[in-house]
C-alpha cells in the first residue's frame, strides 16, 4: 500500500468520523487490504456534474463524509455568488442510502443559512430541475446514480437555470469542494427551520407543465384506449408516469407490477437501465401477452426512456436511443408545421455523438439543428445562448435522453413517455405503427445505423489505460476504415479540426472536451469519448446507406452492422 493511501487512511482514523466507520476501516485493513486501497487511493472526484461512485467508507466512495464535504463546498460557492438570499431544491431517487444522502445534504445547506426545499419522498430527477426554476432557487441537488448498478450512488449538482453546471460555475464549485480538507470543516447541523418539504403541490405543477406539451390532445382522446405497458424498473417513474398518462387522457395503461415498487436493490435486473434488453424483458413479455401498442421503461431517476414497438411483421422490437430521438424530433417538427404553430425561429439541439439523421430532418424543414457536447447541460447552455432569438423545441442524445420544451433543463423521461405515447396514438389514428413511421423516414432520408462499443477499465490503473488509448488515437488517427478514407479528425480537447490529407487545421467553436471524432469520405463517423460517469471509454459508430424499399430494411441493416463490426476490428476494439 502506497504512502499516500496509508496517509489518507490514518487521517480518517484520526478524524471525527463515527466510531462504527473507523471500525469498518480497521476491518478492511485486516480482511481486505486491496479493497481498502481502492477506497482510499484518491478522493472521489467532484466532477462537472457532481459525484458518482461505489457506496462505502473511504475517500473514493459515496458516503456521509464525501457527500458532506461536497455539499459544504457547493454551499460556500452559492453564498459567494448570491449572498444571503439563497435557496436550493433537493431530491433523491430509490437507491439505497439516497434518502439519507438527501437529508444529509439538506441539513448541511440549512446549517449554512440556505433555505432548502426538500422533496418529502423519492421523485424523478426532471422534477428537481423543474422545481429549481419554478421556485426561483439558485441551485439544487439530486442524489442518484442514474442507471448504474445497485452498488453505486451519486450526487448531481444544479445551477439556477435548472441545468447541471457549465463554465465557469462547474470549475469554480470544484475548487471550493477541494478546499474542504476533511469532515471537521463541514457544518453538519443547525437551522432546521430552513428546510421546507415539497410534495403534491409541486407534482401537480409539473404534471400541468407536461400536459401543456401535448400537440394533439384530440388524438390522445380519440385513441384513449391505446395499449400502453409501462415499467419503472423499480425507480421513481412510478410516482408520476401513471398520473401524467392519465392527464393526457390515456385509459389503458398497464404497469409492470413486478418492477413497480421502488427498490434500490433492483431485484429483477442486473442493470436498471432501459438501454439494456434484460431490464426491459419483463415489460416486453407483458406487452406481447397483452398485444399492446407500445412498451415504455424509465431508469431509476427517470431521465432515460426506452421503448418497444411492433415492427411491420408484428414482432416486438426495442428501439435504440437514436431511433427514439429521430421519431420524437421529427414528430414535433412535422406536427408543429401541420398545426400551423411552427415558427421561423424554431430550433432543435442534439449532441455530437447523436445520429446525423436528425440534422437532415431539420434541414429539410428549414430548422436550425445545433450540435453540442455530450450532456444535457450543454443543450441547456445553448438554449440560454439563443434565448430571445430562437425558440427551442426539443433536444436529445443517443443515450435514451430527450428534453421537450424548456421548463425542465435536463433530460426528462416523464415528459418523453407522454410524448411517445401521443406519437403512437397519432400513428395508430392513421392506421399504422411508430415502426412504420420510422421506416418511412429511412426511405426518405436514408438508413442511419449507429453502434456503440464500450470498454471498461476499472480500478487504479483504469483511468491511465483510458487516457493512453485516447492519446494513441490522438497522435496516430486512422487514415482508412473499412476501405473508406478518413478525411477529418475533430479533436474537441484541443478544439482543432484537422484535414487528414493536407494537415490543414481550423478551430472548433465548442468548449474543450476529451472527445475525438473521425469523419469518413462516405459520411460515416466514429467518435471516441471516455465516460464522465463510469470507468469506461466509449466508441460511437455511425454509418448510413439509402433504403431502396421497405422490404429491404433487414438486408440494409445487416450490411451496415457488418460495416460497424469491421471498423471496430480495424480500430483494435474487437
Amino acid at each position: 500500500m502506497s504512502n499516500n493511501i496509508e496517509t489518507a487512511v490514518a487521517a480518517w482514523l484520526n478524524s471525527s468520523i463515527a466510531e462504527t466507520d473507523k471500525a469498518e476501516i480497521r476491518r478492511l485493513q485486516q480482511e481486505n487490504p486491496d479493497e481498502l486501497a481502492d477506497a482510499f487511493y484518491r478522493n472521489l472526484e467532484f466532477g462537472t456534474g457532481g459525484l458518482r461512485g461505489l457506496m462505502g467508507i473511504g475517500t473514493n466512495r459515496m458516503n456521509k463524509y464525501t457527500v458532506g464535504m461536497a455539499t459544504q463546498g457547493y454551499a460556500n460557492y452559492l453564498r459567494q455568488c448570491f449572498g444571503d438570499a439563497v435557496s436550493v431544491a433537493v431530491a433523491h431517487d430509490c437507491r439505497n442510502n439516497s434518502r439519507f444522502f438527501a437529508e444529509t445534504t439538506a441539513g448541511i445547506f440549512a446549517a449554512n443559512g440556505i433555505k432548502v426545499y426538500l422533496f418529502e419522498a423519492l421523485r424523478p430527477t426532471p422534477e428537481l430541475s423543474y422545481a429549481i426554476r419554478h421556485l426561483g432557487c439558485k441551485g439544487g441537488v439530486v442524489c442518484t446514480a442514474s442507471h448504474n448498478p445497485k452498488e453505486y450512488n451519486g450526487y448531481k449538482a444544479y445551477w439556477d437555470d435548472g441545468a447541471q453546471m457549465v463554465p465557469p460555475h462547474d470549475k469554480n464549485v470544484i475548487v471550493e469542494v477541494e478546499k474542504i480538507a476533511g469532515p471537521e470543516e463541514v457544518r453538519w447541523t443547525g437551522n432546521p427551520e430552513n428546510i421546507v418539504m415539497l410534495g403534491k403541490e409541486m407534482d401537480d405543477a409539473y404534471i400541468d407543465m407536461v400536459r401543456g406539451l401535448s400537440v394533439y390532445p384530440d388524438v390522445c382522446k380519440a385513441e384513449h384506449d391505446l395499449g400502453i405497458v409501462y415499467t419503472s424498473i423499480h425507480g421513481t417513474g412510478i410516482t408520476l408516469v401513471p398520473a401524467v398518462l392519465a392527464g393526457f387522457g390515456f385509459t389503458n395503461v398497464q404497469v409492470v407490477e413486478e418492477q413497480s415498487t421502488p427498490d434500490g436493490n433492483f431485484p429483477t435486473v442486473v442493470y436498471p437501465n432501459p438501454e439494456e434488453r434484460e431490464a426491459m424483458s419483463i415489460g416486453l413479455a407483458k406487452a406481447r401477452a397483452l398485444d399492446a401498442d407500445i412498451l415504455l421503461g424509465t431508469d431509476p431517476d427517470s431521465d432515460r426512456v426506452g421503448i418497444g414497438v411492433k415492427n411491420t411483421a408484428g414482432e416486438w422490437v426495442l428501439m435504440n436511443g437514436n431511433q427514439t430521438a429521430v421519431l420524437a424530433f421529427n414528430y414535433l417538427i412535422e406536427a408543429r408545421k401541420t398545426k400551423g404553430i411552427a415558427g421561423a425561429n424554431d430550433m432543435v439541439i442534439k449532441t455530437i455523438v447523436t445520429t446525423d439523421m436528425i440534422d437532415r430532418i431539420a434541414a429539410a424543414s428549414g430548422i436550425n439543428c445545433y450540435n453540442v457536447l455530450t450532456g444535457f447541460k450543454w443543450i441547456s447552455a445553448m438554449i440560454a445562448e439563443k434565448e430571445g432569438k430562437e425558440k427551442y423545441i426539443i433536444g436529445g442524445e443517443e443515450s435514451f435522453g430527450l428534453m421537450i420544451g424548456d421548463a425542465v433543463r435536463d433530460k426528462d423521461a416523464i415528459s418523453a413517455v407522454a410524448l411517445l405515447c401521443e406519437m403512437a396514438a397519432y400513428e395508430k389514428n392513421k392506421g399504422r405503427s411508430l415502426y412504420a413511421k420510422l421506416v418511412d423516414l429511412y426511405l426518405q432520408y436514408g438508413f442511419y445505423k449507429e453502434g456503440l462499443v464500450s470498454i471498461t477499465k476499472k480500478g487504479m490503473n483504469g483511468a491511465a489505460e483510458i487516457a493512453a488509448m485516447m492519446q494513441g488515437f490522438r497522435e496516430k488517427p486512422p487514415t482508412v476504415l473499412d476501405g473508406v478514407a478518413v478525411t477529418t479528425l475533430l479533436d474537441y480537447e484541443l478544439r482543432v479540426e484537422t484535414d487528414i490529407a493536407t494537415g490543414a487545421a481550423k478551430p472548433i467553436a465548442l468548449p474543450g472536451s476529451n472527445v475525438l471524432q473521425f469523419l469518413l469520405a462516405d459520411g460515416s463517423k466514429v467518435s471516441a469519448r471516455p465516460s464522465g460517469t463510469e470507468p469506461k471509454i466509449k466508441f460511437y459508430f455511425s454509418v448510413n446507406a439509402p433504403l431502396v424499399a421497405a422490404d429491404a430494411i433487414a438486408a440494409t441493416e445487416a450490411a451496415l452492422d457488418a460495416r460497424i463490426t469491421r471498423m471496430a476490428t480495424e480500430l483494435g476494439l474487437g
